[in-house]
């Protein structure tokens, strides 16, 4: 008896040891193609890409591709979240320690722009991928939302719609962002950042000398991502 139960619970054992030994092969096999899309993302034109392109970069098979994703969109959508929610953390990160919600805005909106320089993948993503960024369910979108709604409720912006606010400062990053590939100097890409914060903060209802004031703080220093 005592024999027949060791012989079970080995076996049991044994199909968990080739269970998880499945599992991390399939989480390295998405990794993978969700690292492979990032990369593409970064340069191409998703429409332009071809799923053989990305097993290929993956280096797997290609149809190992369709064990994970449906789509080619599916694999990119899943890129660009990864990205953005990567950056999102960090943001909560650098900002956790400040008390101001307009400040806390402001400074998200200035290191974003500072992308161009400091995660230049990420920009790159951003800028082709456009506003759809604001529409993912993790990542900047839903933080940015936060903060315009804590900055409003703080009675430190004038908002009526917080969505509509978002809407308005998202298109704006994506438009100054365009305008950093035509900006080579590194500190000419950071007073973009500051003027189009001290902007967005006057649109928000702060009197210009805050604005500027709070947009030309400094900033925590992002670090680099993987």
């Amino acid at each position: 008896m005592l024999t027949h139960t060791i012989g079970i619970l080995a076996n049991v054992t044994e199909t968990e040891t080739v269970v998880n030994r499945l599992d991390r092969r399939k989480a390295r096999t998405r990794a993978a193609l969700v690292a492979a899309a990032r990369e593409l993302l970064a340069s191409r034109d998703p429409g332009e890409v071809r799923i053989q392109e990305i097993t290929d970069m993956a280096d797997v098979g290609f149809g190992s591709f369709y064990n994970h994703f449906e789509t080619k969109g599916d694999v990119f959508d899943a890129a660009l979240e990864e990205v953005l929610e990567e950056y999102g953390a960090m943001f909560d990160a650098l900002t956790a320690d400040i008390d101001d919600p307009a400040e806390v805005y402001a400074s998200s909106v200035r290191m974003t722009v500072r992308m161009a320089k400091t995660h230049p993948q990420i920009a790159r993503i951003m800028q082709r991928t456009g506003l759809k960024y604001l529409n993912t369910p993790t990542g900047l979108a839903p933080r940015g939302l936060r903060d315009l709604e804590r900055a409003m409720h703080a009675g430190r912006f004038q908002i009526g719609d917080p969505k509509v606010a978002l809407a308005s400062s998202g298109g704006a990053v994506i438009g100054v962002l365009a305008l950093t590939t035509t900006i080579p100097r590194p500190k000419a890409i950071n007073a973009a950042a500051d003027e189009l914060a001290a902007n967005l903060l006057r649109m928000f209802g702060l009197p210009d000398d805050e604005a500027r004031e709070i947009a030309s703080r400094t900033l925590p220093v992002p670090k680099p991502l993987s």
